[in-house]
C-alpha cells in the first residue's frame, strides 16, 4: 500500500501560534494537550478523508473515467454473513463468542470482510478516522455497503474533525448513511475565535470527549478495543506502528454494545451533522460523487491485491479460528461503557465514571496478580494508594507502558516521568516498551512489512489487564486522569481462564528483556533517546495532569 505521510505538525503549530496571543502560557499548553488527548502524534485528521469525496462532486465525469481499476474487482455474491454464522447461530442466542484480535492486519481484514457482507446495519463509534490508506479504504467499504441498502450510522467526536462542513455533508448525503457529531462546539463549523471562546469559558465541557471505539454489524457481531482507524493501528504505517489489541464478540453481549451505541446516538450531545451549522449549504450531489473514492481504493498501488485476497478468504480464516479453539463461547462476558457526558460533574475536572468504578472494583478484589498494559501511565495519589493496598495484601502488580523511546506522546510521558518513582515505591513493577521490540516481527503481519527494508518503530497502544490469571479486561481505558474523569470509555470484562491465559502469555513475552526495559528506582531508559526529545519532554511538565 502507498504510504500517506501527511504530516500536519507544521499546520498544527501555525494554528496554535494564532491562539497564543489570546491564551496565557498555561492555558496554551492545556489547549495543546486537549487537541492531543487522543494520545496520537498530532492526528488532527478525523474525517478529513472526505475531502476526496467532495472533490468528486466538483469533477467532470470524463475526468473520473480516466482509470477503471474497479472493473476487475467484484464482490462474491454467493457468500452471505448469515450462512457463515448459521453453524453457531444457536450458541449466539445464549452465549458470547470471544476471540482476541492481537495483530493489526488481521483485525483490519475482519472489519473489511464484515463491512462487505453486512446485511442490515453497520454502527460505528470511533475517535480517530484518519485520512490515510486505511481510512479511505474503510470509507469506501461503508459507501459500498450503503449502496447495497445497509443502514450505516457513524458517530464521531467533534474535537478531531479536521474537514470543512461540506466534506462531511457529502458522505452524509448518501441516503443510507447518517453522521452525528459528539459534543460539537469546539471544532466543526466554528472559527478560531469561537474555538478559543469555548476553551476559555467552558473548559470542562470542552474537555469532555467520547473515546469509545465500537464497530457493530447486524446487531450481532462487535469489534471493540484500542484500535482507531488509521494506518498505524493495522501495521501499515511506514515509520511508526502500534502494538494494540481488539476483541471480537459474537452473540449475546453484542446486544449490550448496541444498547450503549444507541444511548450515545440518541443523547442530546450527539448532533446530526446537518444541525452543526445554522445554514446548511444547498448542494446538488451527482450520483457519481463517490467514483473517485472507489477508483482510489481499487487502484492496486493503494490497496494491494494480496490484501484483498486475504479479505476474500476470511471465511476460511474464520473456520480455522473456530476449529482451533481461539473462539471461546462464554456465559460471563460484560461490556461496560460510560454514559454520554461521563459523569454529572460540571465544575471540576474530576467525577469518575462507570468504567472507572468497574476497574477500581476489579483491582480491589484481586487476590494474587494484576498484569496491565497501558500506553499512558499517569498516576494520582488515589491510584497509587489503590495499588499499594493491593500489594500489601499479597497481590503482585506488573505494568507495561511506553518508554520515552517508544511513546507517541511526550506530554503524557512527561507527567508519568514526574511520578514514576512514587509509583515504584508502592511496590509496582514497571516495564517500558522498546521501540525495536523483538515481538514486532511476530505480531506485525501486514503485507507492507514484507516489502520494507527497515522495521518501523513499535509503540504500545493496547489497554488491557489480566487479574488473577482468570479475568481479562480489553478496552479503550488508559491509566490516566483523562480516562478516569473526562473521556467516555468502554471496556469488555471477560471471565475465562482460557482467554486470560492467551492474553497473559502475550504479556509475559513483552515483559522480557528483548521487548522492554524494567524500570527501577536506580535505572530508567530515558537516556536511550536524544537530547532534543528529552528537553521536549521536560518542557511539557507545566501541563496539569488532570487533563492528561
Amino acid at each position: 500500500m502507498k504510504s500517506s505521510q501527511q504530516n500536519l505538525n507544521y499546520l498544527y503549530f501555525e494554528y496554535i501560534d494564532h491562539t497564543l496571543l489570546k491564551l496565557n502560557y498555561t492555558l496554551y499548553w492545556q489547549f495543546i494537550q486537549m487537541t492531543l488527548h487522543n494520545k496520537q502524534s498530532l492526528k488532527l485528521c478525523y474525517i478529513g478523508l472526505l475531502i476526496l469525496l467532495v472533490s468528486c462532486s466538483q469533477t467532470d465525469k470524463s475526468e473520473l473515467n480516466e482509470t477503471d481499476f474497479c472493473s476487475d474487482i467484484h464482490r462474491n455474491d454467493t457468500v452471505s454473513l448469515s450462512e457463515e454464522l448459521e453453524s453457531i447461530s444457536s450458541l449466539m442466542e445464549s452465549k458470547t463468542g470471544v476471540c482476541v484480535l492481537e495483530d493489526g492486519s488481521g483485525s483490519m481484514v475482519a472489519r473489511a470482510w464484515l463491512s462487505e457482507y453486512a446485511e442490515k446495519t453497520i454502527d460505528i463509534q470511533y475517535f480517530i478516522f484518519s485520512t490515510d490508506n486505511i481510512g479511505l479504504i474503510a470509507c469506501d467499504y461503508l459507501v459500498r455497503a450503503a449502496d447495497r441498502g445497509v443502514k450505516v450510522r457513524i458517530l464521531v467526536d467533534d474535537i478531531m474533525v479536521n474537514a470543512p462542513i461540506q466534506d462531511v455533508l457529502t458522505l452524509n448525503s448518501h441516503e443510507n448513511i447518517t453522521i452525528k457529531i459528539y459534543n460539537p462546539g469546539v471544532n466543526l463549523g466554528k472559527n478560531i475565535f469561537s474555538k478559543i471562546k469555548k476553551f476559555t469559558t467552558d473548559f470542562r465541557n470542552a474537555n469532555q470527549r467520547m473515546h469509545n471505539k465500537t464497530f457493530i454489524v447486524d446487531d450481532k457481531i462487535v469489534i471493540t478495543g484500542g484500535r482507531n482507524i488509521a494506518d498505524e493501528y493495522f501495521d501499515y504505517d511506514h515509520e511508526y506502528n502500534f502494538r494494540d489489541r481488539d476483541v471480537l464478540l459474537l452473540g449475546k453481549e453484542s446486544k449490550n454494545v448496541k444498547a450503549s451505541f444507541n444511548e450515545f446516538w440518541r443523547h442530546p450531545l450527539s448532533v446530526n451533522i446537518t444541525n452543526i451549522v445554522d445554514d446548511v449549504p444547498q448542494k446538488y450531489y451527482p450520483k457519481n460523487r463517490f467514483n473517485r473514492l472507489h477508483e482510489y481504493t481499487c487502484n492496486p498501488d493503494n490497496f494491494w491485491p494480496q490484501v484483498r485476497t486475504r479479505i476474500k478468504k476470511f471465511p476460511e480464516t474464520f473456520k480455522s479460528i473456530k476449529s482451533s479453539g481461539k473462539l471461546v463461547w462464554l456465559d460471563d462476558v460484560s461490556f461496560i461503557s460510560d454514559i454520554p457526558g461521563k459523569n454529572n460533574e460540571t465544575n471540576s475536572l474530576k467525577g469518575g465514571g462507570i468504567t472507572t468504578s468497574a476497574l477500581i472494583s476489579l483491582v480491589q478484589k484481586a487476590k494474587s496478580s494484576i498484569d496491565i498494559q497501558t500506553p499512558y501511565l499517569i498516576t494520582t495519589e488515589l491510584s497509587r494508594q489503590l495499588f499499594k493496598k493491593a500489594i500489601q495484601r499479597g497481590v503482585k502488580i506488573r505494568i507495561l507502558t511506553n518508554s520515552l523511546a517508544s511513546t507517541d506522546n511526550v506530554e503524557a510521558f512527561s507527567s508519568y516521568q514526574s511520578d514514576r518513582d512514587k509509583l515504584l515505591k508502592t511496590g509496582v513493577r514497571i516495564f517500558e516498551f522498546k521501540p525495536n521490540a523483538a515481538i514486532r516481527t511476530k505480531i506485525i503481519t501486514g503485507e507492507l512489512h514484507e516489502k520494507l527494508n527497515h522495521k518501523p518503530i513499535f509503540g504500545l497502544h493496547a489497554k488491557s489487564m489480566v487479574i488473577d490469571k482468570k479475568t481479562t479486561v480489553i478496552g479503550t481505558f488508559n491509566l490516566d486522569p483523562r480516562s478516569a474523569n473526562l473521556n467516555t470509555e468502554c471496556i469488555v470484562v471477560i471471565n475465562s481462564d482460557k482467554i486470560s491465559s492467551s492474553v497473559l502469555n502475550g504479556m509475559e513475552e513483552e515483559f522480557k528483556p528483548d521487548n522492554s526495559w524494567e524500570t527501577t528506582l536506580k535505572y530508567n531508559p530515558d537516556n536511550e533517546v536524544d537530547h532534543i526529545k528529552r528537553i521536549k519532554t521536560w518542557t511539557r511538565k507545566i501541563i496539569p495532569k488532570e487533563i492528561l
